[in-house]
């Protein structure tokens, strides 16, 4: 991988769209401390709790923090239109609840907040999906050696991208800007 393609797919996980939030040396993450990521977790819980009060939607909140992130999941055991409602086509609706939750974070901490947020495992399903796609560009690049140029997409699912292409051997970096982000992915 490219000096160039590394420092995009680094952007792309320390800058998760607006969150600039970096260590004195620039290329190294601030990696919260767990107790601030329980924290985060329990003030978004609660933030989504009141939210599906006050929608009178069932739903499970979990809370779980890895790799320098608090992730939340709303789940519902019964098969549920309304939590599929909050996820919205493309995942639009989803990406502007974490957003709210973040501010919420934010407002309640003073602290930003890279949490991500997943409604009846759509992200995972999602990852499932980005991973298909960049094992197709990788195999069309492959084949015929010119760059391929995915659809746009947010910062997260950037860097799964990003993952999953360096893992097949090729490069990936994020050209464009705001909702016109996307990866191109080449041989070299």
């Amino acid at each position: 991988m490219s000096a160039e393609s590394t420092e995009h797919a680094l952007s792309d996980e320390i800058i998760d769209d607006q969150d600039e939030s970096v260590a004195e040396d620039a290329s190294t993450p601030k990696v919260p401390s767990a107790s601030r990521l329980e924290e985060e977790g329990d003030v978004a819980a609660d933030y989504l709790e009141e939210l599906l009060d006050i929608a009178d939607i069932d739903g499970d909140i979990d809370i779980e923090v890895r790799n320098g992130r608090t992730y939340i999941s709303i789940v519902t055991e019964e098969e549920s239109d309304t939590l599929d409602s909050l996820v919205g086509e493309d995942g639009e609706v989803l990406e502007a609840l974490q957003e709210l939750t973040r501010l919420s974070v934010l407002s309640a901490t003073e602290n930003r907040s890279r949490l991500v947020l997943d409604i009846n495992g759509y992200r995972q399903e999602r990852t499932g999906h980005l991973q298909k796609i960049a094992e197709d560009a990788a195999a069309a690049v492959k084949k015929t050696g010119e760059a391929v140029a995915l659809e746009p997409m947010s910062a997260y699912e950037r860097k799964i991208v990003h993952d999953a292409v360096a893992d097949l051997g090729l490069v990936s970096e994020s050209e464009g800007e705001g909702a016109g982000r996307h990866i191109v992915v080449s041989a070299d």
